[in-house]
């Protein structure tokens, strides 16, 4: 029988261990690090529009305050459980604090597949859920944003749901929200934006032009899908892209703006798209390609694929998308992996642009946000690949070492009360 594979939660706390390790830790701080701060468990309970009533569960994970209010994503997914939401959390405190953000890890979600219900269903849900977690939720304590499953429709629902409690209106409790009620210019792209300013970055320092590449993405949602085209504009060949229903694969090349506008006008799946072949996520991960970017969910690089996996960077647009077994087997034959912390973070970047525009109700432009994220990007991932070079680890280590290392300065200095 195969082994079973490493969950999220497994996987980051053996990325935080060898982190622990590298930096000489003591025993009682990485406990700390590794034990979420506080857990909220809630109950939803939902009327259907056919009247009947069923009970959702839902999730709030702040892992770490030490450097600022928790920050992190809400996600509605099937699969959404404690552990996933941990890990997540886990992964946004080094997150934050590796590109110097003043922000602490936070994640929350709802077990739900919202492919099933509604618009005015995920609306109760949203509302009802937002109700639950308001006592450990606001611009100064937790500050929540899209995630799998969920919108900028979503953020404005939660937004108004915490204004009504409040009394009046407050914007910043909430970010990745529609542009009409406090939201920012350019934050609907970052996340795939910051994934291609970190695909050029080690592209560049490989000696390796971008318009000589070719490129698979898995996940053609909000992040997969701006990624692909992003990369497409920018040079390269985007030669596979997929969803939850499969994927399509063209050798010479695809155009994803085209693809992206066929799915808002009804079309299921990019499986579907005409002239293109048919191929499974699993394929997709094991096409000859130079750049992966799976940027769908956790784990779908493991230990049982990693060795067939041909691409020579990996660049992670998902969260925990490559499992500590399969890193290792990864580095052993020379695959670069661009590390999700570092990749995926240009949507938190933004985030806190939002919620600083929001607190001073003055509004940046879509460049002026474009500039500083890109400056955000290009220097943290030379810290990191520095850090790689000086200490002869990967850039996975690398970046997980800045991160908990600024997290746990922070704790220091602030020290242990009582």
């Amino acid at each position: 029988m195969a082994a079973a594979r490493q969950s999220a939660w497994e996987s980051a706390q053996i990325q935080l261990a060898a982190a622990a390790r590298h930096l000489g830790l003591e025993d009682g701080t990485h406990q700390l690090l590794a034990t979420p701060r506080r857990e909220m468990t809630v109950s939803i309970p939902l009327r259907r529009d056919d009247g009947h009533v069923e009970v959702l569960r839902g999730y709030r994970v702040q892992h770490n305050l030490s450097r600022g209010p928790a920050k992190g994503g809400i996600r509605y997914h099937p699969s959404t459980d404690i552990d996933e939401v941990r890990a997540l959390a886990m992964w946004m405190t080094w997150k934050c604090a590796l590109i110097g953000i003043p922000y602490g890890g936070a994640k929350g979600g709802v077990t739900i597949d919202p492919r099933l219900y509604s618009q005015n269903e995920l609306e109760r849900v949203t509302r009802r859920y937002a109700s639950e977690i308001l006592p450990i939720i606001g611009p100064e304590r937790d500050i929540p944003a899209p995630d799998v499953g969920t919108d900028e429709q979503t953020m404005a629902w939660f937004m108004d749901t915490y204004s009504v409690n409040k009394g009046y209106t407050v914007t910043g409790v909430v970010t990745g929200k529609p542009i009409s009620v406090g939201g920012s210019q350019g934050r609907g792209g970052a996340t795939s934006r910051g994934v291609l300013f970190s695909a050029f970055a080690a592209l560049r320092e490989a000696g390796v032009d971008p318009r000589d590449v070719s490129v698979a993405v898995q996940g053609f949602g909000k992040v997969g899908g701006l990624a692909a085209q992003f990369l497409h504009d920018a040079g390269c060949k985007v030669v596979a892209v997929s969803d939850v229903k499969g994927g399509a694969y063209n050798s010479m090349g695809l155009n994803p703006a085209a693809m992206i506008r066929a799915m808002k006008q009804g079309l299921d799946s990019v499986a579907g798209y005409p002239g293109t072949d048919h191929i499974s996520n699993e394929e997709l991960i094991e096409l000859d390609v130079d750049v992966l970017v799976p940027a769908a969910l956790e784990g779908v690089v493991h230990e049982s694929n990693a060795d067939r996996v041909r691409a020579r960077f990996i660049v992670e647009g998902a969260n925990g998308p490559t499992t500590p077994d399969a890193d290792e087997i990864l580095e052993d034959r020379g695959v670069l992996v661009v590390p999700d912390i570092l990749a995926n973070s240009g949507g938190v970047a933004v985030s806190y642009f939002e919620w600083v525009q929001d607190l001073q109700a003055y509004w940046w432009t879509e460049d002026q946000v474009n500039d500083r994220l890109k400056a955000i990007m290009e220097g943290a991932y030379a810290e990191v690949s520095a850090l790689a070079r000086d200490e002869k680890v990967s850039l996975r280590t690398a970046a997980q070492m800045i991160g908990v290392g600024r997290v746990a300065e922070a704790h220091r200095t602030r020290g242990l009360y009582p």
